[in-house]
């Protein structure tokens, strides 16, 4: 199982419906609000890397009021 760690920025104020629209994607498996240089994390799982890739791209940094993103990948075999 490929997964991904999704550090996100997004506008002041922002952060309860970017939470909720999170929670909605399919393959977001947790998501937090977090104080300090990023205002939520988001936990991404699927059988492809390729999936993940596309989740972020497509799907996460599109949502509405997310300024940036920091993706982190997992590492095979090192969980």
């Amino acid at each position: 199982m490929a997964q991904a760690f999704v550090l996100i920025n997004c506008e002041l104020g922002s952060e309860e419906s970017v939470i909720m629209h999170l929670k909605s994607l399919e393959g977001v498996t947790e998501v937090h609000g977090t104080f300090g240089a990023y205002d939520i994390l988001a936990k991404i799982e699927s059988d492809r890397v390729e999936s993940l890739r596309e989740l972020i791209t497509w799907k996460i940094r599109k949502i509405e009021n997310i300024r940036s993103t920091l993706t982190l990948m997992g590492i095979a075999g090192q969980t």
